[in-house]
């Protein structure tokens, strides 16, 4: 059916339902059913748009689809892949950031002419008190006002933080109150907001908490049966300052021929039944989400800090991948088993390193192990290099809080071969259980990561080309270690950072599949992710598919299995995109509001992207800022498209990637809907003015006012910079 329907769209590209059903000539009611399923997933599959009158072919020359992104007062853009193109605010039909669009793509102007998916879906803000009523302020501007239709359910108080669930994308817009969350000075309430208004489950059931409650916190005689016995071996986790969860531990032994690696993971499978009320709720999450002043787990506490944590001195059920490893790092055999073992030791990154660098010597009585750890670690990096693994050198920020939830300081964190070694264990861990599951045609969700698009690899040489870096790679057939081989040629490191940004940036996502298609970047024919059920979970089906036709041996419903873990494999990716997403968004937040407090101060930083409104900045605290080129008051900046640069017409300078240069924090935009907080301000149309409906106040054109400079959009995670030497205002 599908077939006919794009015959006909082929003929003429515009049809009303009814003229369709005649050219068709349907028959009976199952004819009918098939066509409505085919025009449905013609139109999913973006070939066919309905406008509620008529379906039309959807010509990739005429229509452009994606993802819209809010990039100035005026503009949005509008992005699919590399391609991105401008909408006027004005030809935008109500859409909001975040919204998938279909744009008619006119020289004259590009117009939103159909919404597939709207990308807000609740709405965070403040209830403030302007003479009797209580006025709802949206986090992000929405151009629109809020008819509440529950608001006399709640006894609201000024301040008060509330998240709104839309009912109609009307103006004004249609909403009920979700929740309210409290007063906005309480510390931790942005952030809270942030999680709410993007759909992050962050409490458990009643139905989960009573199972909980049933599971013994401490190993029982009935745990400890048919696993190996590993308590006598020498064990230790290491994992950050911080780390509340340790699902990893590390044993080790000097064999003949190099070294016996035993990596033992909390076995939370042994704990969590499948299709119980935990593990629904852990699928639902499918990942835990880190963020600077909370942690939000996939598990409850009792179990991601308790019974399934491999804490010190306490017993602890585990799956044990060991691993005989040659002098040269090559692992020659391993095994897969359930354990049972007993940490002796909670070591930290930090007095590691510190070890290592012979800076402390508080683990002094266990050296010798952890120095034949970094022995083990050092060949197995080795190995990883001459297969090509990617080190993509990307800076990981550290926001620190005060106790009231204001961040005091933004830095990146530092990275010994502590966390490395750590790494590679576990890297080694998953390609073992990988090959187990692979060879024996066992069902399981792999993580894979796919070769590059040539086109991207194109843009990337493009870009290379710019920075005068030479280098020729073959796009269709591009490997992993000629990658990191370019990288490594690069001797600026500032250049170096950059063009690590730009190769991550060309590379695929990786995704979890119920087929071993390989991982690119780690330069692996087989992986999965097996190390880290507790906040993962992936490795949780991996864990259950071990026991089940490894462990039990059973050869039951392997194709059912495999059929599961597909659609499991598309939400675990799913949920994963949405947890980054939540975690940039509020570090984003958090990084403009800490540089409210230093608006107008002199940064240097570097250039990682270039449009023609402007282009970004990242310092070396990792905060990026956008510089737009109406604040190059010195020339006017034409955007050279073939060689991504802004080129000053009359000074000729320029402004490309990779280029240093120093900027003045000038704006971060907070809030700027309620700055005037001592009053309601109406606008007089008549006389153009805002003036107070309380104390008369007026704001005219010409009247002279102190100001304060407080933009800096923090909640949409933006800062704003000006270029020093460019006429700093």
């Amino acid at each position: 059916m599908e077939q006919r329907l794009l015959e006909l769209f082929q003929k003429k590209n515009k049809w009303n339902q009814k003229d369709l059903e005649k050219e068709l000539h349907l028959k009976n009611s199952a004819e009918f059913i098939a066509f409505v399923k085919a025009l449905n997933a013609l139109e999913d599959e973006k070939i066919i748009c309905n406008d509620h009158t008529s379906y039309y072919l959807i010509d990739q020359k005429e229509y452009f689809t994606g993802k819209i992104k809010d990039i100035s007062k005026f503009e949005y853009a509008v992005v699919n892949g590399d391609q991105k193109i401008y909408v006027s605010k004005n030809h935008a039909k109500d859409a909001f950031d975040g919204d998938e669009v279909l744009v008619h793509v006119d020289p004259k102007k590009n117009e939103v002419i159909h919404i597939y998916r709207r990308g807000i879906r609740k709405i965070a803000g403040t209830f403030y008190k302007r003479r009797k009523d209580f006025i709802f302020y949206s986090d992000v501007d929405l151009h629109r006002s809020f008819h509440i239709k529950n608001i006399d359910k709640y006894t609201i108080h000024n301040q008060d933080r509330a998240v709104l669930s839309i009912i109609k994308y009307s103006n004004p817009m249609e909403c009920k109150i979700e929740k309210i969350l409290g007063s906005e000075e309480e510390p931790g309430m942005d952030i809270t907001s942030i999680l709410y208004a993007k759909d992050v489950r962050t409490e458990f059931s009643n139905r989960v908490r009573k199972e909980v409650k049933d599971i013994d916190q401490v190993v029982t005689d009935k745990d400890r049966q048919n696993r190996k016995d590993l308590r006598d071996l020498f064990t230790i986790t290491i994992d950050g300052d911080d780390a509340r969860d340790f699902d990893d531990a590390i044993s080790i032994e000097k064999a003949k021929d190099g070294y016996t690696l035993y990596v033992h993971i909390a076995d939370v499978s042994h704990y969590v039944e499948e299709g119980s009320s935990i593990d629904k709720e852990a699928y639902a999450r499918a990942t835990s989400i880190y963020l600077c002043d909370r942690v939000i787990p996939m598990l409850p506490f009792e179990l991601s800090n308790g019974i399934c944590s491999l804490n010190p001195n306490v017993e602890r059920c585990t799956i044990t991948c060991k691993m005989n490893i040659n002098s040269k790092g090559e692992i020659k055999t391993f095994d897969v088993f359930p354990s049972l073992i007993e940490s002796n030791r909670r070591c930290t990154y930090q007095k590691v390193n510190a070890l290592f660098d012979d800076r402390d010597t508080e683990y002094f009585d266990i050296q010798e192990s952890l120095l034949m750890m970094k022995e083990l670690a050092i060949l197995l990096k080795e190995q990883s290099v001459e297969r090509g693994n990617i080190d993509f050198e990307s800076p990981e920020a550290r926001i620190e809080l005060d106790d009231r939830g204001k961040p005091i300081d933004v830095y990146v964190k530092t990275r010994g071969f502590a966390e490395e070694m750590i790494e590679q264990f576990m890297i080694s861990a998953n390609v073992c259980v990988a090959h187990l599951l692979n060879s024996e045609k066992i069902p399981g969700m792999y993580r894979i990561h796919q070769k590059p698009d040539p086109d991207r690899i194109e843009s990337l040489m493009r870009m290379a080309y710019l920075m005068h870096i030479i280098w020729d790679f073959d796009p269709e057939n591009i490997t992993s270690k000629e990658l990191q081989e370019f990288l490594d040629s690069i001797e600026d490191p500032y250049t170096r950072e950059v063009m690590s940004m730009m190769t991550l940036r060309a590379m695929q996502k990786a995704v979890y599949s119920e087929k071993c298609q390989g991982h690119f970047g780690l330069g692996l024919e087989e992986y999965c992710h097996f190390t880290s059920p507790i906040r993962r979970y992936p490795d949780l089906i991996v864990h259950r598919m071990l026991r089940r036709y490894v462990f039990e041996k059973s050869d039951k419903n392997r194709d059912f299995e495999v059929s599961k873990i597909e659609k499991q494999a598309l939400h675990a990716s799913a949920k994963e995109r949405d947890a980054i997403t939540v975690e940039r968004a509020v570090d984003d937040y958090k990084k403009a509001q800490y540089m409210e407090d230093h608006i107008g101060e002199v940064f240097e930083g570097v250039i990682t992207g270039v449009a023609k409104f402007g282009f970004f900045v990242m310092l070396e605290n990792t905060v990026e800022g956008l510089v737009p080129a109406r604040m190059l008051q010195d020339d006017f900046y034409a955007y050279d498209d073939l060689h991504m640069r802004l080129i000053g017409e009359n000074n000729g300078k320029e402004y490309t990637i990779g280029k240093r240069v120093k900027v003045a924090c000038v704006e971060a935009v907070k809030e700027p809907a309620r700055m005037l907080q001592d009053d309601f301000y109406a606008y007089d149309d008549l006389h153009m003015r805002l003036i107070g409906e309380n104390n008369g106040k007026e704001y005219t054109i010409g009247k002279r006012v102190k100001v304060a400079c407080v933009e800096a959009v923090k909640e949409k995670g933006q800062v704003t910079f000006e270029v020093i030497g460019s006429k700093y205002r």
